[in-house]
């Protein structure tokens, strides 16, 4: 599936969620897809979970 079908899915989601159950439905929409985004990427092995926790070194940059 193509990141585009992807987003077009997502902000369909939210957009139902906005417009049925107001805006606090569309903040819940997002936050669980983003808790799911990130545990996807986890299980796939793209993401460790020391990126979370382990402190950068002074200096040092993302890349």
């Amino acid at each position: 599936m193509s990141m585009a079908v992807v987003g077009l899915i997502a902000g369909m989601a939210l957009g139902f969620a906005g417009y049925f159950g107001g805006f606090g439905a569309f903040l819940l929409v997002a936050a669980l897809g983003a808790v799911g985004f990130v545990v996807g990427r986890l299980l796939e092995g793209d993401l460790e979970l020391g990126d979370f926790f382990r402190p950068r070194a002074r200096g040092e940059r993302r890349r």
